[in-house]
């Protein structure tokens, strides 16, 4: 996918804070990945669908995974959480 200086990782900031800083990598003309876990995946999908509709207007959706991961707790116990990445390339022909 992406060098990890282009990857958003979403928590409990507000939307617009990982709206800005996916702005800066497709502004820069670099494709960014939005990544969010567990309850965070909804604000991930805000997060993509602000940034094609209305920051990166001509901008498209890239490669899009969807998966568990087997995390391990402070009682030594494992939990399943889902997770998901969501690619965003720039628009093309926007040269800076």
């Amino acid at each position: 996918m992406v060098d990890d200086d282009t990857k958003v990782y979403i928590g409990r900031k507000k939307t617009m804070n990982y709206v800005m800083a996916a702005m800066m990598n497709l502004d820069a003309q670099k494709p960014c990945v939005i990544m969010a876990r567990g309850r965070s995946i909804s604000r991930a999908v805000d997060v993509a669908e602000i940034l094609i509709n209305k920051f990166a207007q001509g901008a498209s959706y890239g490669e899009i995974k969807i998966y568990t991961e087997e995390l391990n707790n402070e009682d030594g116990t494992k939990s399943n959480v889902s997770s998901m990445e969501i690619e965003i390339i720039p628009p093309k022909g926007k040269k800076k």
